[in-house]
């Protein structure tokens, strides 16, 4: 296959899209046909599915995922001025709705070896005034669980688990495998387009087996109104359209098929790129099998990352930087009491970071080619 005609995309979306068109467009059709747009069946039904799926009592459907963490804190009692552990390299998305209820984000430093939230770090930051801890399963790969529930039982905390990167993935810590998502007090997962499980626009969905905070939730999600304009609790408006639930309900049954092609990739990848000394490829623990590679991020170890992703640029290769500026950096949530020496792992990310295209579709060839210009960008570098 010549070089034009590879087609190498970051996310592959209309590859996908026209895999399943006879069924997504059916799916679609079938909402118009009903005009229950709005909390219709296929909301009510794609729920269950999902469900079932996760293995989790109640998934309760909204806008996005941001608004999925933000009702998660508002229907856990958070109050202004309580303390949320939360990861320093992650998504703005996690400080934000810390931030417009009042709440004070707490951030720390990430673990070097899979990105996500360090576990001894969280237990350093704990005070009187923490009240929950929000592990993000980065790019895929499941935090680690199992201590983290152990520190939330020891201080009373709750847990919130962004699983906007990871829906799929098995936590293997525990007794048996679990869905992440479905482990903590409650879990929040994003429908964006370019997730794993992703939809034709916005959407998100909140997970808990507890029967009490799925019943607030549903309130919240729907003006705090459990019978028409009788407001029970103080709510918003986030909910996902039947359009959405339609499409996602063709979606989930190959979620698993989805995450799988995109572990061959990642495998693919590593192979290719493994023996050059520059990079570090991801580790994925478990034989992959709690990564279902959101994002497929290398660790550039040469210093040269912006020069590499020019030339990726010049290649026609897409890439991404996720993410460039470590939250407690960011001028929204700077404070004074942050010090740069118990940042230095979310630092050195933040500059050593860069994500190739991941996706179902892609093709050996396609990921060949890669791999083949970033070889060849460290090998002129040496000369």
């Amino acid at each position: 296959m010549s070089e034009n005609n590879l087609n190498i995309q970051m996310v592959d979306l209309k590859s996908q899209y026209m895999k399943i068109k006879p069924q997504v467009d059916k799916a679609i059709n079938d909402v118009l046909s009903s005009t229950q747009f709005i909390n219709g069946e296929h909301v009510k039904s794609f729920q269950k599915e999902l469900a079932n799926y996760l293995g989790v009592k109640h998934v309760i459907t909204c806008a996005n995922g941001t608004d999925a963490l933000q009702i998660s804190m508002m229907a856990l009692g958070l109050k202004s001025g309580d303390e949320v552990i939360t990861p320093s390299f992650t998504y703005i998305a996690t400080a934000e709705v810390i931030g417009l209820l009042g709440l004070k984000p707490v951030f720390v430093d990430c673990d070097p070896k899979t990105f996500n939230i360090s576990v001894e770090e969280v237990e350093k930051a704990i005070t009187k005034k923490t009240k929950a801890i929000v592990p993000v399963h980065l790019f895929g790969q499941s935090s680690d669980m199992k201590s983290i529930m152990n520190l939330a039982k020891k201080h009373d905390l709750f847990v919130i688990e962004d699983n906007a990167q990871a829906i799929g993935s098995d936590y293997l810590g525990l007794n048996k495998p679990q869905k992440t998502g479905t482990i903590g007090n409650v879990g929040c997962t994003s429908f964006f387009p370019s997730k794993n499980l992703g939809c034709y626009g916005d959407g998100g969905a909140i997970f808990t087996n507890d029967d009490d905070l799925a019943h607030t939730i549903r309130g919240i999600v729907n003006h705090g109104m459990y019978i028409r304009y009788h407001h029970d609790v103080i709510g918003v408006n986030s909910r996902l359209d039947s359009v959405q639930a339609a499409i996602l309900s063709v979606k989930l049954p190959l979620l698993d098929f989805y995450n799988e092609r995109r572990k061959e990739a990642s495998l693919l990848y590593s192979k290719e790129l493994n023996q050059n000394k520059n990079l570090l490829t991801p580790i994925a623990k478990n034989n992959c099998q709690s990564h279902v590679f959101h994002q497929y991020t290398l660790r550039v170890l040469s210093g040269n990352r912006d020069e590499l992703s020019k030339y990726l640029n010049d290649n026609n290769i897409p890439h991404g930087i996720y993410y460039p500026i470590p939250l407690h950096k960011q001028k929204a949530y700077s404070d004074k009491n942050y010090k740069e020496e118990d940042f230095t792992i979310s630092n050195m990310m933040s500059e050593q970071v860069i994500s190739l295209p991941m996706h179902s579709e892609l093709d050996n060839d396609q990921i060949r080619f890669i791999c083949d210009k970033i070889n060849k960008f460290f090998t002129a570098q040496e000369k």
